[in-house]
């Protein structure tokens, strides 16, 4: 059920000019030195649309990828202003795109919309971050699993090339606010979500399931516990190359 290669996913969020490709560098350098091969991680950075052809034409690496972090779901040219679709991001050098984070929906994004936006990524050979997860409310109404589902079911099809999307967990109510789920429950969660998953999209294979909300280089240790987690997704604290690199080195302690 896990797969053995590990994510670690930079979500910068609105964050970052030219100058922080120095974090970029710093993470490429320790991935470059350490143990953490390239076989056994995927280090990738979702970084705001500014970011991503300078940070792209710079980056001659094959250690970190850069990712964006939304689209508009139309798939040509059209009167949406200030939109950029997936055929403009691609061009850029993204290879990722973040779809369906919390944020996004609690600013009105649909599963339906979402649904859109993957497909329109799927053709322009992106390859998907799609989030999923429960609000505090809807946790202790004890809907976590429900809403899960809804939010699969609704936005993912069969005809979908399910490997090239990755799920993140993301519970809304952790993110940005220090409060992490227990490890027993996570264990359910992640579960459920691959089990439903694979029969669902009737998959070969278990899907690649991420965990994200308030990961830091403190707590990493309590979700290296969780063998079924397949990396994890980072909010703020990938913003900073030290945190970031530090998340990394104390999964593996």
């Amino acid at each position: 059920m896990t797969n053995k290669l590990k994510y670690f996913i930079g979500n910068w969020k609105m964050f970052g000019d030219f100058s922080d490709f120095r974090i970029v560098q710093k993470i490429n350098q320790f991935s470059y030195r350490s143990k953490f091969s390239s076989k056994k991680n995927k280090i990738i950075l979702c970084v705001p649309n500014t970011l991503i052809h300078y940070f792209n034409k710079r980056l001659t690496t094959k250690f970190i990828s850069l990712g964006a972090q939304n689209c508009h779901y139309h798939q040509k040219y059209g009167p949406f202003t200030g939109s950029v679709n997936a055929k403009m991001l691609k061009s850029v050098g993204a290879g990722y795109i973040i779809l369906g984070h919390s944020e996004n929906r609690l600013e009105g994004e649909s599963n339906e919309l979402i649904r859109k936006k993957i497909i329109s990524s799927l053709n322009q050979k992106l390859k998907i971050i799609f989030c999923v997860g429960e609000t505090l409310k809807e946790k202790r109404n004890n809907r976590t699993f429900q809403v899960i589902k809804n939010q699969i079911l609704q936005s993912l099809k069969k005809n979908f090339k399910t490997n090239e999307i990755i799920i993140a967990y993301e519970p809304v109510w952790s993110i940005g606010t220090n409060k992490i789920p227990k490890a027993k429950d996570l264990i359910k969660i992640i579960k459920y979500i691959k089990n439903d998953l694979k029969k669902v999209l009737k998959l070969k294979n278990y899907p690649k399931v991420l965990y994200g909300g308030s990961v830091n280089s403190n707590n990493i240790r309590h979700f290296s516990l969780v063998n079924e987690i397949d990396g994890f997704l980072i909010g703020g604290a990938s913003q900073s190359p030290k945190e970031f690199i530090d998340i990394i080195k104390n999964y593996y302690k």
